[in-house]
């Protein structure tokens, strides 16, 4: 290739549109090859998730076994592929507060991937048996970078994590404690997904379950007896979440309140205190009326005021 095709392919290499010379320059540096479509559509991010390889690895833990703790170096990620996990968060004080629990499908350690590598913030622990892929944090970088499709999943993961915090804060906010447990135990359970009627949840202690809502263990208690015995849940080792349990969050009151309260229209609820006010006095009986003459004439201007009713009736 002579001087002016070189300069030629340069040039065209350096107006393409969305590519800039120091991206390219970089690249081209680092010995990558731009990619065409058909290779970038090709990449299989279930395939990636699930085999070890480069810069990630596969590890098993058993219940109440640790991803990684508060203070930890952040310079890895997680997939959790199957299992359950929760992520808690330990105060000065000794505290502990559990933040959210974790599912197949979720990644867990994302503030890894920070421009500043730091530490963590809060600690990972299996809530039963585990399998979880462990990416590097150049790895994921360098994946991200270079596959689209990776990166448009591990995106949405985030959005669903950023509203997840978003709805836990305002049920935090306006939520009564039983409607909170209520929403946990669904959660919990992955109601969602179709021909399910009836999930178990992972096991869970009372505590972590007060912990997560905000209230205490006896309360935790009271609510858990109480579904039970409306149906909501059932209890032989393991909790068992039905589905008749999201009448609690779609309505603001449980179906026994519902069924005591009296159906009343609006105008009634309102008109419902002037009804006292507004009796003939022709309803009331002579003894009640003597009564209350003799009440009110136990001052002189009580008997002026019952002289006067007294004319009035007339």
């Amino acid at each position: 290739m002579g001087p002016p095709q070189f300069l030629f392919v340069f040039n065209l290499l350096r107006l393409s549109p969305g590519i800039d010379a120091e991206h390219r320059t970089t690249r081209l540096e680092r010995g990558y090859t731009l990619k065409d479509q058909s290779d970038q559509d090709s990449f299989d991010c279930a395939a990636f998730l699930a085999k070890a390889g480069l810069g990630r690895k596969i590890v098993k833990l058993e219940p109440k076994d640790t991803f990684f703790s508060q203070g930890d170096p952040a310079d890895t990620v997680f997939y959790l592929q199957r299992g359950r996990a929760r992520l808690t968060v330990v105060s000065q004080n000794g505290k502990e507060a559990t933040i959210t629990l974790l599912s197949g499908g979720d990644f867990v350690g994302e503030e890894s991937l920070a421009s500043i590598p730091g530490l963590r913030l809060a600690s990972a622990s299996a809530v039963n048996a585990c399998a979880a892929l462990k990416i590097t944090r150049d790895e994921m970088a360098r994946v991200m970078h270079d596959e689209p499709m990776f990166a448009d999943l591990f995106f949405k993961f985030l959005l669903a994590r950023s509203m997840r915090t978003q709805a836990d804060l305002v049920d935090q906010l306006f939520n009564s404690s039983e409607k909170r447990l209520a929403r946990i135990l669904l959660l919990m359970a992955e109601f969602g997904k179709p021909g399910e009627q009836a999930t178990f949840i992972p096991p869970v202690s009372q505590e972590t379950l007060a912990e997560m809502i905000g209230t205490t263990r006896s309360r935790v208690s009271f609510f858990m007896n109480r579904f039970r015995k409306l149906g909501f849940i059932s209890y032989n080792g393991r909790i068992q979440v039905h589905k008749s349990l999201l009448n609690v969050i779609l309505l603001d009151q449980l179906p026994d309140q519902n069924a005591q309260m009296p159906h009343t229209s609006p105008a009634e609820s309102i008109l419902k205190p002037i009804h006292p006010i507004v009796e003939e006095p022709e309803a009331r009986s002579s003894d009640d009326r003597s009564s209350q003459t003799e009440t009110v004439g136990s001052s002189p201007r009580g008997v002026r005021r019952s002289k006067q009713n007294g004319s009035s009736g007339v």
